[in-house]
Protein backbone atom coordinates (compact mmCIF):
# COMPACT_ATOMS: atom_id res chain seq x y z
CA UNK A 1 0.00 0.00 0.00
CA UNK A 2 1.40 3.32 -1.16
CA UNK A 3 0.97 6.48 1.05
CA UNK A 4 -0.74 9.07 -1.07
CA UNK A 5 0.90 11.62 -2.55
CA UNK A 6 1.33 15.01 -1.11
CA UNK A 7 0.24 18.35 -3.37
CA UNK A 8 2.86 20.49 -3.27
CA UNK A 9 2.76 23.78 -0.90
CA UNK A 10 1.61 26.84 -2.62
CA UNK A 11 3.97 29.62 -3.71
CA UNK A 12 4.49 32.32 -0.64
CA UNK A 13 4.48 35.46 -2.57
CA UNK A 14 5.42 37.22 0.38
CA UNK A 15 1.77 38.95 0.25
CA UNK A 16 -1.27 38.77 0.04
CA UNK A 17 -2.57 38.13 -3.60
CA UNK A 18 -5.93 38.91 -5.52
CA UNK A 19 -5.84 35.96 -8.46
CA UNK A 20 -7.63 36.77 -11.29
CA UNK A 21 -8.14 34.55 -14.41
CA UNK A 22 -10.12 34.65 -17.43
CA UNK A 23 -9.00 31.40 -19.87
CA UNK A 24 -5.35 30.84 -20.89
CA UNK A 25 -4.30 34.01 -21.91
CA UNK A 26 -5.69 36.55 -19.52
CA UNK A 27 -4.31 36.19 -16.03
CA UNK A 28 -3.76 38.71 -13.39
CA UNK A 29 -2.41 38.65 -9.95
CA UNK A 30 -2.14 41.75 -7.83
CA UNK A 31 -1.55 42.56 -4.18
CA UNK A 32 -4.13 44.11 -2.14
CA UNK A 33 -1.33 46.91 -1.65
CA UNK A 34 -1.38 47.66 -5.15
CA UNK A 35 -5.39 47.51 -5.51
CA UNK A 36 -5.04 49.93 -2.58
CA UNK A 37 -2.79 52.47 -4.70
CA UNK A 38 -4.60 51.83 -8.03
CA UNK A 39 -8.27 52.55 -6.32
CA UNK A 40 -6.53 55.90 -4.61
CA UNK A 41 -5.39 57.37 -7.97
CA UNK A 42 -8.63 56.14 -9.98
CA UNK A 43 -10.60 57.89 -7.29
CA UNK A 44 -7.74 61.05 -7.64
CA UNK A 45 -8.09 61.09 -10.81
CA UNK A 46 -11.90 60.97 -10.63
CA UNK A 47 -11.92 64.03 -8.16
CA UNK A 48 -9.28 66.01 -10.70
CA UNK A 49 -11.61 65.45 -13.65
CA UNK A 50 -15.11 66.64 -11.53
CA UNK A 51 -12.85 70.16 -10.64
CA UNK A 52 -10.82 70.41 -14.01
CA UNK A 53 -14.63 70.31 -15.77
CA UNK A 54 -15.58 73.50 -14.08
CA UNK A 55 -12.43 75.37 -14.72
CA UNK A 56 -12.27 78.25 -17.29
CA UNK A 57 -14.04 81.44 -18.39
CA UNK A 58 -17.20 79.85 -17.51
CA UNK A 59 -16.59 78.40 -14.21
CA UNK A 60 -19.05 75.63 -13.10
CA UNK A 61 -18.95 73.92 -9.45
CA UNK A 62 -18.49 70.93 -8.52
CA UNK A 63 -21.74 70.22 -7.58
CA UNK A 64 -23.10 71.28 -10.68
CA UNK A 65 -20.16 69.03 -12.59
CA UNK A 66 -21.97 66.06 -10.94
CA UNK A 67 -25.60 67.70 -11.18
CA UNK A 68 -24.67 67.53 -15.12
CA UNK A 69 -23.41 64.42 -15.64
CA UNK A 70 -25.98 63.00 -13.55
CA UNK A 71 -28.82 64.82 -16.15
CA UNK A 72 -29.95 66.75 -13.04
CA UNK A 73 -28.79 70.22 -14.66
CA UNK A 74 -29.77 71.07 -18.74
CA UNK A 75 -28.70 74.84 -18.09
CA UNK A 76 -25.83 76.10 -19.98
CA UNK A 77 -23.69 74.58 -17.77
CA UNK A 78 -25.13 71.18 -19.37
CA UNK A 79 -22.84 72.81 -22.51
CA UNK A 80 -19.97 73.90 -21.29
CA UNK A 81 -19.06 70.59 -19.46
CA UNK A 82 -20.50 68.19 -21.93
CA UNK A 83 -19.49 69.68 -25.27
CA UNK A 84 -16.44 72.00 -24.84
CA UNK A 85 -15.23 70.29 -21.95
CA UNK A 86 -15.77 66.66 -21.01
CA UNK A 87 -13.45 65.73 -24.59
CA UNK A 88 -10.46 66.91 -23.31
CA UNK A 89 -10.79 65.14 -19.65
CA UNK A 90 -11.02 62.35 -21.97
CA UNK A 91 -8.08 62.36 -23.62
CA UNK A 92 -5.93 63.53 -21.12
CA UNK A 93 -7.27 59.84 -19.57
CA UNK A 94 -6.72 57.76 -22.78
CA UNK A 95 -3.79 59.54 -23.88
CA UNK A 96 -2.05 59.39 -20.12
CA UNK A 97 -2.78 55.84 -19.66
CA UNK A 98 -1.71 54.94 -23.20
CA UNK A 99 1.57 56.64 -22.42
CA UNK A 100 2.02 55.21 -19.57
CA UNK A 101 1.43 51.21 -20.75
CA UNK A 102 3.77 52.36 -23.55
CA UNK A 103 6.84 53.49 -21.10
CA UNK A 104 5.67 50.10 -19.14
CA UNK A 105 6.48 48.07 -22.20
CA UNK A 106 9.05 49.59 -23.66
CA UNK A 107 11.00 49.78 -19.87
CA UNK A 108 10.22 45.81 -19.28
CA UNK A 109 11.83 44.71 -22.83
CA UNK A 110 14.78 47.33 -21.89
CA UNK A 111 14.79 46.19 -18.33
CA UNK A 112 16.14 49.90 -18.20
CA UNK A 113 14.22 52.84 -16.04
CA UNK A 114 15.74 54.59 -19.03
CA UNK A 115 13.97 52.63 -21.74
CA UNK A 116 11.28 55.11 -22.85
CA UNK A 117 9.70 56.11 -26.14
CA UNK A 118 9.99 59.56 -25.56
CA UNK A 119 14.23 59.07 -24.55
CA UNK A 120 14.54 56.23 -27.33
CA UNK A 121 13.23 58.89 -30.03
CA UNK A 122 9.89 57.36 -30.99
CA UNK A 123 8.45 60.42 -30.31
CA UNK A 124 10.81 62.70 -32.03
CA UNK A 125 10.40 60.63 -35.30
CA UNK A 126 6.65 61.18 -34.70
CA UNK A 127 7.40 65.06 -34.72
CA UNK A 128 9.14 64.93 -37.94
CA UNK A 129 6.62 62.88 -39.65
CA UNK A 130 4.03 65.24 -38.35
CA UNK A 131 6.82 67.95 -40.10
CA UNK A 132 6.35 66.52 -43.26
CA UNK A 133 2.90 66.36 -43.58
CA UNK A 134 2.97 70.01 -42.33
CA UNK A 135 5.07 71.11 -45.11
CA UNK A 136 3.79 68.90 -48.09
CA UNK A 137 -0.19 68.66 -47.21
CA UNK A 138 -0.85 71.91 -45.27
CA UNK A 139 -0.78 70.74 -41.65
CA UNK A 140 -4.75 69.86 -41.26
CA UNK A 141 -5.43 67.83 -37.40
CA UNK A 142 -5.86 64.66 -39.22
CA UNK A 143 -2.77 64.93 -42.05
CA UNK A 144 -0.70 65.40 -39.19
CA UNK A 145 -2.06 62.91 -36.80
CA UNK A 146 -1.32 60.64 -39.82
CA UNK A 147 2.13 61.76 -40.74
CA UNK A 148 3.31 61.49 -37.08
CA UNK A 149 1.93 58.40 -36.63
CA UNK A 150 3.79 56.96 -39.83
CA UNK A 151 6.53 58.80 -38.54
CA UNK A 152 6.82 57.08 -35.28
CA UNK A 153 6.69 53.54 -36.83
CA UNK A 154 9.26 54.45 -39.44
CA UNK A 155 11.32 55.51 -36.70
CA UNK A 156 10.86 52.87 -34.54
CA UNK A 157 11.83 50.15 -37.80
CA UNK A 158 14.39 51.95 -38.03
CA UNK A 159 16.32 52.07 -34.17
CA UNK A 160 14.79 48.05 -34.36
CA UNK A 161 17.00 47.12 -37.38
CA UNK A 162 19.84 48.86 -36.30
CA UNK A 163 20.27 47.47 -32.56
CA UNK A 164 18.99 44.17 -33.65
CA UNK A 165 22.53 41.57 -33.82
CA UNK A 166 20.96 38.17 -32.81
CA UNK A 167 18.32 39.88 -30.73
CA UNK A 168 17.74 43.29 -29.39
CA UNK A 169 19.68 43.92 -26.10
CA UNK A 170 17.62 46.53 -24.21
CA UNK A 171 20.94 49.29 -23.41
CA UNK A 172 21.92 49.09 -27.63
CA UNK A 173 18.44 49.64 -27.73
CA UNK A 174 18.02 52.74 -25.73
CA UNK A 175 21.63 54.02 -26.94
CA UNK A 176 20.53 53.29 -30.80
CA UNK A 177 17.47 55.26 -30.28
CA UNK A 178 19.04 58.06 -28.42
CA UNK A 179 21.76 58.46 -31.54
CA UNK A 180 18.67 57.92 -34.13
CA UNK A 181 16.37 60.63 -31.97
CA UNK A 182 19.68 63.22 -32.28
CA UNK A 183 19.73 62.69 -36.13
CA UNK A 184 15.87 63.27 -36.06
CA UNK A 185 16.28 66.68 -34.46
CA UNK A 186 18.34 68.19 -36.55
CA UNK A 187 16.47 67.18 -39.80
CA UNK A 188 13.46 68.44 -38.21
CA UNK A 189 15.30 71.72 -37.44
CA UNK A 190 16.24 71.86 -40.96
CA UNK A 191 12.88 71.20 -42.09
CA UNK A 192 11.27 74.14 -39.78
CA UNK A 193 13.96 76.54 -41.56
CA UNK A 194 12.77 75.63 -45.09
CA UNK A 195 9.01 75.59 -44.80
CA UNK A 196 6.65 78.49 -44.98
CA UNK A 197 6.52 81.17 -41.65
CA UNK A 198 2.86 80.40 -40.49
CA UNK A 199 3.49 76.28 -41.04
CA UNK A 200 6.66 76.72 -38.85
CA UNK A 201 4.22 78.41 -36.47
CA UNK A 202 2.06 75.46 -36.69
CA UNK A 203 4.57 73.06 -36.38
CA UNK A 204 6.06 74.77 -33.13
CA UNK A 205 2.62 75.02 -31.42
CA UNK A 206 2.21 71.55 -32.00
CA UNK A 207 5.78 70.45 -30.76
CA UNK A 208 4.79 71.41 -27.34
CA UNK A 209 2.06 68.64 -26.98
CA UNK A 210 -1.10 70.20 -25.89
CA UNK A 211 -4.82 69.58 -25.19
CA UNK A 212 -6.01 73.06 -25.84
CA UNK A 213 -8.85 72.94 -28.62
CA UNK A 214 -9.21 69.14 -28.68
CA UNK A 215 -12.76 67.45 -29.74
CA UNK A 216 -15.13 64.76 -30.14
CA UNK A 217 -14.22 64.48 -33.08
CA UNK A 218 -10.42 64.13 -31.90
CA UNK A 219 -11.23 61.68 -29.17
CA UNK A 220 -13.07 59.10 -31.19
CA UNK A 221 -10.43 57.60 -33.58
CA UNK A 222 -7.95 57.76 -30.11
CA UNK A 223 -10.36 55.49 -28.44
CA UNK A 224 -10.75 53.12 -31.34
CA UNK A 225 -6.70 53.07 -31.61
CA UNK A 226 -6.03 52.05 -27.95
CA UNK A 227 -8.66 50.15 -27.68
CA UNK A 228 -7.90 48.02 -30.84
CA UNK A 229 -4.16 47.86 -29.08
CA UNK A 230 -5.37 46.75 -25.68
CA UNK A 231 -6.84 43.87 -27.24
CA UNK A 232 -3.70 42.92 -28.91
CA UNK A 233 -1.64 42.84 -25.88
CA UNK A 234 -4.40 40.26 -24.31
CA UNK A 235 -3.99 38.04 -27.30
CA UNK A 236 -0.43 38.19 -26.43
CA UNK A 237 -0.79 37.04 -23.38
CA UNK A 238 1.15 37.99 -19.97
CA UNK A 239 4.39 37.07 -21.37
CA UNK A 240 5.83 40.51 -20.81
CA UNK A 241 7.28 39.43 -16.85
CA UNK A 242 8.56 36.25 -18.74
CA UNK A 243 11.02 38.39 -20.89
CA UNK A 244 12.40 40.27 -18.11
CA UNK A 245 13.83 37.06 -17.03
CA UNK A 246 15.89 36.53 -20.11
CA UNK A 247 15.79 34.77 -22.79
CA UNK A 248 17.11 31.85 -21.89
CA UNK A 249 14.78 31.51 -18.95
CA UNK A 250 11.88 32.66 -21.47
CA UNK A 251 13.01 29.98 -23.61
CA UNK A 252 12.75 27.42 -21.41
CA UNK A 253 9.05 28.31 -20.04
CA UNK A 254 7.55 28.03 -23.52
CA UNK A 255 8.10 31.41 -24.69
CA UNK A 256 9.44 32.70 -28.05
CA UNK A 257 11.75 35.46 -26.99
CA UNK A 258 11.90 37.28 -30.09
CA UNK A 259 8.30 36.82 -31.57
CA UNK A 260 6.77 38.07 -28.46
CA UNK A 261 9.24 41.30 -28.31
CA UNK A 262 8.56 42.27 -31.69
CA UNK A 263 4.91 41.94 -30.70
CA UNK A 264 5.47 44.06 -27.79
CA UNK A 265 7.60 46.50 -29.09
CA UNK A 266 4.90 46.96 -32.41
CA UNK A 267 2.15 47.76 -29.89
CA UNK A 268 4.30 50.03 -27.82
CA UNK A 269 4.93 52.02 -30.49
CA UNK A 270 1.35 52.41 -31.78
CA UNK A 271 0.20 53.62 -28.33
CA UNK A 272 2.72 56.04 -28.10
CA UNK A 273 2.60 57.01 -32.22
CA UNK A 274 -1.74 57.44 -31.53
CA UNK A 275 -0.88 59.73 -28.58
CA UNK A 276 1.26 62.13 -30.29
CA UNK A 277 -0.82 62.40 -33.13
CA UNK A 278 -3.58 63.25 -31.36
CA UNK A 279 -1.51 66.05 -28.85
CA UNK A 280 1.74 66.42 -30.28
CA UNK A 281 4.82 65.07 -28.60
CA UNK A 282 4.32 64.85 -24.27
CA UNK A 283 7.51 64.44 -22.95
CA UNK A 284 7.85 62.13 -19.70
CA UNK A 285 4.65 61.01 -18.79
CA UNK A 286 5.78 57.56 -20.40
CA UNK A 287 9.45 57.58 -18.18
CA UNK A 288 7.83 58.50 -15.14
CA UNK A 289 4.55 56.81 -15.08
CA UNK A 290 5.89 53.06 -14.84
CA UNK A 291 8.22 54.21 -12.35
CA UNK A 292 6.22 55.93 -9.84
CA UNK A 293 3.68 53.32 -10.06
CA UNK A 294 6.31 50.45 -9.80
CA UNK A 295 7.77 52.50 -6.23
CA UNK A 296 3.97 52.71 -4.98
CA UNK A 297 2.65 49.40 -5.56
CA UNK A 298 5.73 47.91 -4.52
CA UNK A 299 5.97 45.94 -7.48
CA UNK A 300 8.91 43.86 -8.15
CA UNK A 301 8.78 45.26 -12.02
CA UNK A 302 6.34 47.76 -14.05
CA UNK A 303 3.05 46.72 -14.30
CA UNK A 304 1.15 47.90 -17.64
CA UNK A 305 -1.89 48.57 -15.27
CA UNK A 306 -0.53 50.41 -12.68
CA UNK A 307 1.23 52.46 -15.48
CA UNK A 308 -1.85 53.18 -17.16
CA UNK A 309 -3.38 54.21 -14.26
CA UNK A 310 -0.36 56.70 -12.95
CA UNK A 311 -0.08 57.44 -16.65
CA UNK A 312 -3.43 58.73 -16.84
CA UNK A 313 -3.58 60.42 -13.44
CA UNK A 314 -0.27 62.36 -14.14
CA UNK A 315 -1.50 63.51 -17.86
CA UNK A 316 -4.59 65.34 -15.93
CA UNK A 317 -2.93 66.60 -13.11
CA UNK A 318 -0.28 68.47 -15.48
CA UNK A 319 -3.01 69.67 -17.96
CA UNK A 320 -5.20 70.73 -14.71
CA UNK A 321 -2.05 72.97 -14.02
CA UNK A 322 -1.63 74.10 -17.50
CA UNK A 323 -4.77 75.86 -17.41
CA UNK A 324 -4.12 77.33 -14.31
CA UNK A 325 -0.48 78.27 -13.99
CA UNK A 326 -1.14 81.40 -16.16
CA UNK A 327 -4.72 81.72 -16.44
CA UNK A 328 -6.74 82.75 -18.17
CA UNK A 329 -4.13 82.04 -20.66
CA UNK A 330 -3.36 78.12 -21.02
CA UNK A 331 0.00 76.66 -21.32
CA UNK A 332 0.66 73.11 -23.64
CA UNK A 333 0.22 70.26 -21.07
CA UNK A 334 3.84 69.34 -22.60
CA UNK A 335 5.42 72.09 -21.22
CA UNK A 336 4.40 71.43 -17.76
CA UNK A 337 5.24 67.85 -17.96
CA UNK A 338 8.83 68.34 -19.47
CA UNK A 339 9.48 70.90 -16.35
CA UNK A 340 8.05 68.08 -13.36
CA UNK A 341 9.54 65.70 -15.78
CA UNK A 342 12.86 67.09 -16.25
CA UNK A 343 13.65 67.22 -12.73
CA UNK A 344 12.74 63.55 -12.08
CA UNK A 345 15.05 62.37 -15.14
CA UNK A 346 18.08 64.13 -12.82
CA UNK A 347 16.71 62.28 -9.76
CA UNK A 348 16.83 58.87 -11.97
CA UNK A 349 19.74 59.85 -12.85
CA UNK A 350 21.67 60.12 -9.99
CA UNK A 351 19.96 57.42 -8.30
CA UNK A 352 21.08 54.95 -11.41
CA UNK A 353 24.98 56.48 -10.86
CA UNK A 354 24.66 55.71 -6.93
CA UNK A 355 23.69 52.17 -7.86
CA UNK A 356 26.70 51.64 -10.34
CA UNK A 357 29.29 52.54 -7.35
Amino acid sequence: MTAPEKSPPPVDFGSRQFVLRRGPRVSMRASWRTITVLSVLGVGALVLAVFALGVGEYPVSPAGVVEVLTGQNHSFDEVVVLDYRMPRILLALVIGAALGISGAIFQALTRNPLGSPDVIGFEIGAYTGALVAIGMLGGSYYTTAAGAMIGGLITAAVVYSLAYKNGVAGFRLIVVGIAVGAVLSSVNQWIIIKIKLQQAITASIWQQGSLNGLEWGQLYPVLVCVAIALVALVAIGPQLPILQMGDDAAGALGVRPERARIAYFVVGVILVAVATAAAGPIAFVALAAPQLARRLTGAPGVGMVSSAVMGAFLLLFSDLIAQKIVAPAQLPVGAVTVSVGGLYLIWLLVVQARRGR
